[in-house]
């Protein structure tokens, strides 16, 4: 994560179903459903001013932090995200096992 967003806290905006970082008024996003034991992550976005920014690889990693620090365990059908711990395996461990696609990471 580039330094420019380590100080930026990821919201868990319960209202609107997604892990969120505001830089300059603008958000980066993560849309999430959650059940007793695990948080599904559906689709990450960033609005265009954020574009190239690096703001992706924030949300991601503070979302999967908080994530790890909740002990639920996630499913990353985002495909984004799912790339992501492909290209991070040491995230691998807060996945759900029972993944349909856990032996693809």
């Amino acid at each position: 994560m580039k330094p420019e967003f380590e100080n930026i806290p990821v919201v868990k905006n319960e209202s609107k179903n997604r892990f969120e970082i505001e830089v300059n008024g603008h958000f980066a996003f993560i849309d999430y459903r959650e059940t007793e034991n695990q948080i599904i992550l559906v689709h990450t976005e960033t609005e265009p001013e954020l574009a190239g920014t690096g703001a992706a690889v924030a949300v991601v990693e503070k979302t999967l932090s908080y994530i790890e620090d909740s002990t639920k365990k996630l499913l990353p059908f985002c495909p984004y995200v799912f790339a992501y711990i492909k290209k991070h395996p040491e995230w691998k461990r807060i996945v759900d096992k029972e993944f349909e696609r856990y032996d693809q990471l």
